[in-house]
């Protein structure tokens, strides 16, 4: 299998917002779509980023951010929220592939924060175990000024990265190490993620 470049985070990182900004004007390129990236992909993956997103169907982080098949490894959970199973694929991603920069992605009219807000699920759901997770930043949020749905989804993708910057044994030693960075981001929907703290 052939040598790939470590991409660091920051290049990463740029190479995202650039992607961003090709889908918000109309100007995508599809990238690594053709029959010869899944010939190379046969040989192993090498993503240069990992995107923690919420499962929400207005918010595929390949298309938000231009890149093709191979560049990004992606976890889509309602709510972004990050248990032992989305902690475990992130590690495998850092550990195994490499990858150095993890973006966690709220967005805009976030459903599951919405649910959050209200206690639209039984407690003992599946649901309301994801919701149980949101609910530390919608306390937080009440007792903000401004939009509570809209701080809560922000503070809730905060709250996320800071869980995973914590993360041991993993993720921690490796941004101690300047082998890792996370960061938090918001997708509006008319197309334009906003990094909050990159």
């Amino acid at each position: 299998m052939a040598d790939y470049p470590i991409v660091t985070a920051d290049e990463a990182l740029e190479r995202l917002k650039e992607g961003n900004k090709r889908y918000t004007s109309d100007t995508e390129q599809h990238p690594h779509m053709d029959p010869a990236r899944r010939k190379e992909l046969e040989e192993g993956q090498h993503p240069f980023a990992i995107v923690l997103s919420c499962a929400d169907s207005r918010v595929p982080p390949e298309l938000v951010f231009d890149q093709g098949l191979g560049d990004l490894f992606v976890i889509r959970v309602a709510g972004n929220v990050a248990k032992d199973k989305v902690i475990g694929s992130i590690e495998y991603a850092v550990k195994f592939l490499k990858a150095q920069l993890v973006v966690v992605m709220g967005h805009e009219a976030c459903g599951a924060v919405t649910a959050a807000l209200g206690n639209a699920a039984p407690p003992s759901s599946h649901i309301g175990a994801i919701l149980e997770n949101i609910k530390p930043a919608t306390y937080l949020a009440r007792t903000m000024e401004g939009d509570l749905l809209d701080n809560s989804i922000r503070l809730n993708t905060k709250l996320v990265s800071e869980q995973l910057k914590d993360s041991q044994p993993i993720l921690a030693p490796a941004i101690s190490a300047g082998e890792l960075k996370i960061v938090s981001a918001h997708y509006n929907l008319n197309g334009e993620v906003e990094f909050m703290d990159a």
